[in-house]
């Protein structure tokens, strides 16, 4: 088992990260100051590890809150049903929250405990690749609008991260290579060597070899947690975390939440994030062509749905959390393993970008 920490001051918490953690109470207890505790899964997950979890809370008072999978219901209507939960069990303000599953029952349970009775415990055991490396580190919560990606939300840090990578082993393929999406982007904006190992192991990460997974994982972990620690709340180095976000809030905004995988959105974003790089200069087109390369190893999509047009992406992308004073801010890369906030991006040249994909994705 690896651990490591986010160090938040009073606030530090854990992640532990590696095989059969599920089976280790000893781990999860410390983390939940009283016996009341709700476990939030979906359809998905529950039948394949929600008797695990339960086993791992013996002693305490554990309810279960079942919530349908999918993006679609990244809701609020959704996390209402964790609400009515938590008051027909009576629980108090020292609960605890237990989200077991993918981005979307993190991001969800996580959110819940934050407006709960003002803010309540809450323990992120991701099951996914892209929650293991990404969406449960940090404290990031919320749900989708139909306007816009996680436009409702808060910042709320769990008590700890519970990786076990046994779940892994029963991640469909798609769902694994959406994870992937989200190890690049560490290497691609902070971490160069990262980076040049995954164009070395990529084949190991798909084939599930367990020794590279626990390390892609641990170096994306131990790279999130170093950004958090300096930037809880997005004023800074934390959105550089955003590489290929933007880009993809509007795919999945746009086709409707649940046709595009996050991950998946992501990798497109990231390749558009890099060919605007080079058209801006300096990142070279030669550097842009080892990262199609490399999202291309992975299975990942490299062109935008045919039918999102210029317009539709311009009008999507101007609703995000990342737009400020009415001006859109764009994370690119100035170099492989260096990525920088862009305020000042030419409408000219994002158009060419978002054209150019077009274009070469119908002539694919």
């Amino acid at each position: 088992m690896k651990t490591l920490h986010v160090e938040l001051g009073d606030r530090r918490y854990p992640i532990y990260i590696g095989p059969g953690l599920l089976d280790r109470p000893d781990l999860l207890h410390p983390s939940i100051p009283s016996r009341q505790v709700l476990i939030v899964t979906n359809t998905t997950v529950a039948p394949l590890y929600l008797e695990r979890a339960r086993a791992a809370l013996a002693g305490l008072r554990h309810e279960t809150v079942v919530l349908p999978d999918g993006e679609q219901y990244k809701t609020l209507e959704t996390v209402n049903e964790i609400f009515t939960a938590l008051l027909n069990n009576r629980f108090d303000r020292n609960c605890t929250l237990v989200a077991l599953g993918g981005g979307v029952i993190g991001d969800m349970a996580g959110f819940a405990a934050a407006c709960y009775q003002r803010g309540v415990h809450f323990v992120q055991i991701p099951t996914t690749l892209l929650a293991q490396v990404d969406s449960s580190v940090g404290g990031k919560t919320g749900v989708n609008h139909p306007l816009g990606k996680n436009m409702i939300g808060a910042f709320h840090q769990p008590r700890c991260v519970l990786a076990d990578t046994d779940t892994l082993t029963t991640l469909p393929d798609r769902e694994l290579g959406a994870g992937l999406a989200e190890v690049i982007k560490y290497g691609l904006i902070r971490d160069l060597p990262f980076l040049e190992w995954l164009e070395a192991n990529v084949e190991r990460l798909l084939a599930r070899d367990a020794a590279a997974l626990t390390e892609a994982i641990e170096r994306s972990c131990r790279n999130k947690a170093e950004i958090v620690a300096a930037d809880e709340r997005e004023t800074g180095e934390r959105a550089l975390l955003n590489l290929g976000h933007t880009f993809g809030h509007a795919i999945e905004t746009g086709v409707g939440y649940g046709g595009w995988l996050h991950g998946e959105a992501v990798a497109t974003g990231m390749y558009l994030a890099a060919d605007l790089s080079a058209r801006l200069g300096p990142l070279t087109h030669e550097q842009v062509k080892r990262v199609r390369a490399l999202l291309d190893r992975a299975h990942l999509p490299l062109h935008s749905p045919p039918e999102l047009t210029s317009d539709d992406f311009l009008r999507l992308m101007a609703v995000d959390k990342k737009v400020k004073d009415g001006r859109l801010r764009l994370i690119l890369l100035r170099e492989l393993g260096r990525a920088v906030i862009a305020e000042e991006i030419s409408l000219q040249l994002l158009r060419e970008t978002l054209e150019a994909n077009r274009k070469s994705g119908k002539a694919d």
